[in-house]
């Protein structure tokens, strides 16, 4: 069987897994009684609210990207409004569906590859951003070996970019993409495949198929 590596701050026990980023959170003062609701598109988000007083928050349901998202939520003590399909331009769809009164606050990293806030905005629709947390290539990445006829996983854009830092992708190799996000990344010429789900575990079924 081809080796398989999982580029991702997750790991997986089918996989050689390389964290690809090296997480700082971030402390931004909130008034989170100034909103109805959050919006979280990643487990770093809710790691990151570990740094406030649970009352402060739980109590704001969250609009997840994902049923990661709005588990690492939940474990938190806090509600969840509605879950995505994996996909930061899908939400723009979710956030429609409640009145232009609403008043959202969006937790996310410094750099994000989705622009669904703009595109609310441009409709009415009022949505605060507060950076909680920012990302940088891991040196496990940055100087990680990987063979030639390998399967290899990327779960973001930012562990493709990474990756590629240092590396080529070979025309040997097998590349799986965690969605159509990361699929963005993916330099023009090089053939990949997309997983069904965004999720690892949709990402190891198609690794093992190749």
């Amino acid at each position: 069987m081809r080796p398989i590596y999982l580029f991702s701050i997750s790991s997986h026990p089918d996989a050689i897994s390389i964290n690809s980023l090296d997480i700082t959170f971030l402390q931004p003062n909130i008034d989170f009684t100034s909103y109805d609701y959050l919006i979280i598109t990643s487990k770093q988000a809710s790691k990151a609210l570990k740094q406030y007083e649970l009352d402060k928050f739980r109590n704001l349901p969250a609009l997840c990207i994902s049923k990661e998202s709005a588990k690492s939520y939940k474990e938190l003590g806090g509600r969840v409004l509605a879950t995505g399909e994996g996909y930061g331009d899908k939400l723009v769809g979710s956030i429609k569906k409640y009145p232009k009164e609403k008043r959202w606050l969006y937790l996310r990293a410094k750099i994000v590859a989705s622009d669904f806030v703009e595109q609310c905005k441009n409709e009415g629709y009022f949505i605060d951003e507060a950076v909680v947390y920012e990302s940088g290539c891991s040196q496990n990445i940055l100087q990680s070996k990987v063979e030639e006829d390998a399967v290899l996983i990327f779960t973001s854009p930012s562990s493709l970019e990474c990756f590629l830092k240092t590396h080529t992708l070979s025309k040997r190799s097998s590349v799986i993409v965690i969605g159509k996000t990361t699929a963005k990344a993916v330099p023009k010429g090089i053939k990949y495949h997309i997983s069904e789900k965004t999720t690892i575990e949709s990402c190891m079924e198609l690794a093992k198929s190749v």
